[in-house]
């Protein structure tokens, strides 16, 4: 048996944006229903963070995200921003502390987030379907979405917040890209973003024996460059540069990594060779460096006392140790991908509304769309804008 129910709007996707957007316009008054095939709301929220929520940064500005349009972004970070957040948070008395680099975290629970933004919500008075997957989504004057238990539902506006490809086991799917399709808007190819690296021959042998040793690098690709911690990994690299520098590479492409930011290898090896030419090379080089790695990268085999190694090959090891060149065989994919690289081209959407331009009342925010923040808040800030931004527009 088929019900008929009318909203002035329907949000499919209980994520961080499709919260914001639902607590936004239930709170202006508008008849809004949220729809999840999840049967709890908010999963990304709850895991981010270590389960604490990495919930915004200090700083949003635009330049910390990535999209075919790097303008696109701005209108709705300016509207809604990282102090607006921060007030909401504190409104509800969560407790919170800030990490390197402006990374806001709860001192709690992620729970927090999530029992605010539904708060949030019932006091707009949204009604909840979780649970429940979309069998239909078709559009005559009004927007009608079908559920797989026979509901049908009907409103002018219709937002799609589930977000990209990345996590699967969170329940993510290629929804709203199949929706984009279906109403022909163009799309950007989604790849794995902010995600472990992979490598082969010759750099993993190297790299698989020093598992689980973290170090501090810069790394660069092009413009950009992230000065955090690296972690060598059995199959490759990870850590926040390494998942930084990810979202910047495509296939075929390298970078380099400074295993010494802040020195220069050349002078420190020279230097100890004049004043200690009888230590080892890699004892001077574990001076500088993880001892594990220091020795991988100056095997016993290969080390004499640094005052009989050449200056040839000591700036031949300090260019190494700070421009390793790396050229990645591939990612760990979407099952590790914090977040989702490409969606709906921003060229479709309103920055201001994020309606799309040719089917009124159609929206896409979060993660679907092609803006990808950095690590450490950026994307969840995106999320409560973009949110925010087609709460008050529907």
């Amino acid at each position: 048996m088929t019900t008929e129910t009318k909203f002035d709007a329907i949000i499919i996707g209980a994520g961080a944006a499709g919260l914001m957007a639902a607590m936004t316009a239930g709170q202006s008054g508008k008849r809004v229903l949220l729809l999840d095939h999840n049967a709890e709301p908010g999963a990304k929220i709850l895991i981010s963070g270590g389960g604490r929520s990495n919930f915004t940064n200090r700083e949003a500005p635009a330049n910390r995200f990535i999209s075919g349009n790097p303008h696109f972004a701005k209108s709705a970070l300016s509207r809604y921003k990282p102090a607006d957040f921060i007030a909401l948070v504190d409104r509800h008395g969560i407790a919170w502390h800030e990490k390197t680099l402006g990374q806001l975290f709860c001192d709690g629970s992620a729970q927090q987030i999530v029992t605010m933004l539904m708060k949030g919500c019932r006091d707009g008075g949204v009604t909840f379907r979780f649970g429940t997957g979309i069998a239909a989504v078709t559009r005559q004057s009004l927007f009608h979405v079908k559920t797989e238990s026979g509901e049908l539902f009907k409103a002018p506006n219709l937002v799609i917040a589930t977000g990209g490809l990345s996590i699967p086991k969170l329940g993510a799917t290629g929804f709203a890209y199949r929706i984009a399709e279906q109403f022909d808007l163009p799309m950007v190819k989604p790849e794995p973003a902010l995600v472990p690296l992979t490598f082969d021959a010759p750099d993993l042998p190297l790299m698989r024996g020093l598992s689980g040793t973290p170090c501090e690098v810069v790394a660069t690709a092009g413009k950009a460059r992230f000065r955090e911690a690296m972690l060598f990994t059995h199959r490759g690299l990870s850590g926040p540069a390494i998942l930084q520098i990810s979202s910047y590479l495509r296939p075929g492409d390298s970078f380099t990594v400074d295993l010494l930011p802040g020195a220069n290898a050349r002078e420190a090896l020279l230097a100890t060779k004049r004043t200690r030419p009888r230590i080892a090379l890699r004892t001077a080089l574990a001076e500088h460096l993880p001892q594990r790695l220091a020795h991988a990268l100056a095997p016993e085999e290969q080390a004499p006392p640094i005052g009989e190694t050449s200056d040839k090959v000591l700036s031949a090891l300090a260019e190494r140790v700070q421009q390793w060149r790396l050229t990645p065989e591939g990612t760990e994919g979407f099952a590790k991908a914090e977040v989702t690289r490409g969606g709906i081209d921003t060229a479709a959407l309103s920055s201001q509304t994020m309606e799309a331009k040719d089917v009124p009342g159609l929206h896409f925010i979060g993660e679907a769309v092609d803006v990808t923040g950095w690590l450490g808040g950026y994307n969840f800030q995106w999320a409560w804008a973009s949110g925010f931004a087609a709460g008050q527009s529907v």
